[in-house]
């Protein structure tokens, strides 16, 4: 009866050490792929931000690109007004319009000086290239995060709890064969 009895307590404690065994296993897959989700969701983080100072970029540049060309549309048709003026009458109006065009160019210039454009254009660009920078790291640690999972849920005994629980392997970020061709630098600058 004894030996019943401590063969018992055998298999009982044999049956906690395996299914606590398993629910450390199971943990630690859990883990794992919350560090890969989460690594994901950094990265979206940052290409939503990517995407907000693109469009103020976009916005910028467009409001300093309209600014100039409206001030030299206007410019330009004052010139011409003048350049067609016969009459006396006809160059005192075209004269008006010149300065009408002049004062528009100064007040507009005060309001959106030319190196303040092109500052704040230069500021969103580098912001940009930061959260680039930014996204090339989180890609690498979404990376780190996803081959540690693959390669823990390929593991035995890992494997047979990761089946067990459909835990699945996670694909990795790759340069496109775009990115891996070699730049042709001379033609950037010829379309430049």
């Amino acid at each position: 009866m004894v030996l019943g009895i401590i063969a018992g307590v055998g298999v009982l404690l044999v049956v906690v050490l395996l299914a606590a065994y398993t629910v450390k296993v199971y943990n630690s897959l859990v883990s794992l792929r919350e560090q890969v989700d989460q690594a994901k969701q950094n990265i979206d983080v940052l290409l939503k931000q990517r995407q907000d100072e693109l469009t103020k970029l976009i916005d910028a540049a467009s409001e300093y690109m309209d600014h100039e060309e409206e001030l030299l549309t206007e410019l330009t048709q004052a010139r011409e007004q003048a350049a067609q003026a016969g009459t006396p009458q006809e160059q005192a109006a075209a004269d008006q319009q010149v300065r009408q065009a002049m004062m528009n160019f100064e007040a507009r210039a005060e309001e959106y000086p030319e190196l303040r454009s092109q500052e704040n254009l230069m500021q969103f660009q580098e912001r940009i290239s930061g959260i680039e920078d930014q996204i090339s790291d989180r890609r690498e640690l979404y990376n780190e995060a996803a081959t540690q999972l693959n390669t823990r849920i390929d593991q035995f005994p890992y494997v047979l709890i990761a089946n067990q629980f459909g835990f699945d392997e996670r694909e990795l970020f790759e340069a496109t064969a775009a990115e891996k061709e070699d730049v042709d630098v001379s033609a950037a600058f010829d379309s430049a």
